[in-house]
């Protein structure tokens, strides 16, 4: 594979930023269940997938609608009749990411499957979907549970990267405004990474406990 480098550092690291901030010292347990609290505290997040015509990736804002595999997994519900089905079907390969306003982050790439299933439709089922599908009139299309466009997006995930910051906003501030007069890298956040073999383990472990 090709690689793109526009100078070199010699021996100095090229990102030190990732050297201050990543987190080792986290255990599996403590990752997760620091990830999912940020993901349920953001509800939605964009979902990217490529388009099949122009190959270009593309985004949509999408509401988690539940978790599953230890809170390691993602569920979203669709119109089954929509572009991003249409994607999903053709490549599978998908991305969710989570932002919020103090600039904390969450990255997931995974596959994701389609599923029209009716009982996991309605284990993810909210009425609110009505207002967004709306009722057609036809005694079918109406909104409701039964309605065949709803379908559950799965994004069985393959590996997450994120960040986390338990410092005050006066905080960040300081560390920034240090490593401006200083050249030091600012240690503003908790930056963590689940590889896909960590998460094949958390999933082994939360089916154990299921």
């Amino acid at each position: 594979m090709s690689s793109f480098s526009n100078t070199d550092t010699g021996d100095k690291p090229s990102g030190p930023y990732y050297n201050k901030n990543i987190d080792t010292d986290a255990t599996l347990k403590e990752k997760v269940e620091a990830l999912a609290k940020f993901v349920s505290s953001c509800k939605f997040g964009m979902m990217t997938t490529r388009d099949t015509t122009t190959g270009k990736l593309v985004s949509r804002c999408m509401a988690v609608a539940g978790k599953e595999g230890g809170d390691i997994d993602l569920t979203f519900t669709t119109n089954t009749e929509s572009h991003k089905t249409d994607e999903l079907k053709a490549d599978k390969h998908t991305n969710i990411s989570f932002c919020d306003s103090s600039g904390q982050w969450a990255s997931f790439a995974g596959d994701t499957s389609i599923e029209t299933n009716r009982d996991t439709v309605k284990k993810y089922y909210s009425p609110t979907l009505k207002a967004w599908l709306g009722d057609l009139g036809d005694g079918v299309h109406d909104g409701s549970a039964d309605d065949p466009r709803i379908g559950v997006l799965r994004v069985r995930t393959s590996s997450v990267t994120y960040a986390i910051t338990d410092k005050t906003i006066v905080g960040r501030v300081a560390e920034v405004a240090k490593g401006t007069v200083t050249g030091e890298p600012a240690g503003v956040n908790k930056l963590r990474e689940i590889s896909e073999k960590e998460v094949q383990q958390w999933r082994a472990i939360a089916s154990k406990d299921a």
